[in-house]
């Protein structure tokens, strides 16, 4: 591995007519402990040709009440947080990590389940792939949120969601 700093602009992808500069990034949600999402989602971003990832929860009572953790979105300022949770796959309590590539419409992990909310990671925007993505691809995704689920579980950041969110 390299020692120079990761230049970001090169990998960012702008429409000519785009307000936002070459570059921009708006982080939402990441204050503290909670900047330690912003590489690996930008990574699984980057990865997966897309413009927005989101690390959401929801209730395992109430699947349809989803909220976002940690945004990251390369396309807008201020970070877009909504989701349209029709879109997305249910997941239980008692699944294992697992990859849902829905190729034009971005991906979803799950990341696991702790204190009665499901997590996962939503990537989404910007990408106009027709076929799902290499599997070389979706392991370095998988791993990137493996490291996600750490810092919810290991390091009890998901424990930061207070019962009222």
């Amino acid at each position: 591995m390299a020692d120079e700093i990761i230049d970001l602009t090169r990998y960012i992808k702008r429409e000519p007519a785009s307000d936002l500069s070459r570059g921009s990034m708006a982080l939402w949600g990441a204050d503290g402990e909670r900047s330690g999402f912003a590489l690996p989602l930008w990574r699984i971003i980057h990865l997966s040709q897309a413009e927005r990832g989101l690390i959401l929860w929801s209730s395992i009572k109430d699947p349809g009440a989803t909220a976002a953790f940690v945004a990251l979105d390369l396309a807008a300022d201020p970070a877009r947080t909504e989701v349209d949770t029709a879109r997305l796959p249910r997941f239980g309590p008692e699944d294992g990590p697992s990859l849902v590539d829905l190729e034009a419409d971005g991906l979803v992990l799950f990341l696991g389940a702790d204190d009665g909310r499901i997590w996962t990671l939503y990537v989404d925007g910007g990408t106009t792939r027709t076929t799902t993505l290499p599997s070389t691809t979706r392991e370095d995704i998988i791993f990137l949120a493996g490291e996600c689920a750490g810092l919810l579980f290991l390091r009890e950041l998901a424990s930061e969601v207070l019962e009222g969110d």
